[in-house]
């Protein structure tokens, strides 16, 4: 597997007249976003943009309402999520019923969700959304994955996924203990339930597979 051939599976997704939706799930730290934005980075090219990039981490519960719920120790557990709000904004994003779809976004800063912060205009062909859940069958979750053309699976050495996650957690302000504590506590009971999905994916891709140079792309890897 090459990345140029994960461009040409991902254009392949788009059909004319009809948006496609490209799902990245996995872990914890295991890659996804990276990912996600590498190939809209790659697809879009120097060109109009066509592929847009829209993250399930937008549909965090702030944390005022993790608080009411008494939630908020374990923040990024399945049921700290809108998963029916998520699979909804797809939906809306499939039936193209729109000009332009407001999506929110999350500023890893705050560690906060924003409304309206992504725009998808119609002109986009091609939708990548990344996260953690996408291929639970249960309750809210169950509705996500059949909005999505494809779900790949973005995999990572266990060793390497947590020692990311462990300097994600301090580049963001938490101690090295407190870092450590959360990433074997909380992370990791996230990471073995994701485990679980694994096979329901279309394709798993090792999160170490790079990008080529960007002299070797393709001039313009859009559908026609």
């Amino acid at each position: 597997m090459t990345f140029e051939e994960l461009l040409k599976r991902a254009t392949g997704l788009v059909r004319p007249g009809r948006r496609a939706l490209l799902g990245i799930a996995g872990s914890p730290g295991a890659g996804k976003t990276t990912l996600a934005e590498q190939l809209v980075r790659a697809l879009n090219g120097d060109g109009e943009p066509w592929v847009a990039q829209v993250p399930m981490d937008g549909f965090h519960l702030a944390d005022v309402e993790l608080d009411r719920l008494g939630r908020r120790d374990r923040k990024g557990a399945p049921d700290t999520f809108d998963a029916s709000g998520y699979a909804a904004l797809l939906r809306r994003l499939r039936e193209e019923q729109d000009e332009v779809v407001y999506a929110p976004g999350f500023e890893r800063t705050l560690e906060q969700p924003v409304a309206g912060s992504i725009a998808v205009p119609r002109t986009v062909r091609l939708v990548v959304t990344e996260g953690n859940y996408l291929l639970v069958p249960d309750g809210g979750w169950a509705r996500v994955r059949p909005q999505l053309d494809e779900v790949w699976f973005c995999e990572l050495d266990e060793e390497e996924r947590v020692r990311r996650l462990v300097a994600r957690h301090e580049r963001f302000g938490k101690d090295h203990e407190a870092a450590r504590a959360w990433v074997l506590g909380t992370d990791q009971r996230n990471a073995d339930l994701i485990a679980t999905t694994r096979d329901r994916a279309d394709l798993v891709v090792p999160a170490t597979l790079a990008p080529f140079p960007a002299a070797a792309r393709p001039a313009d890897l859009r559908p026609r």
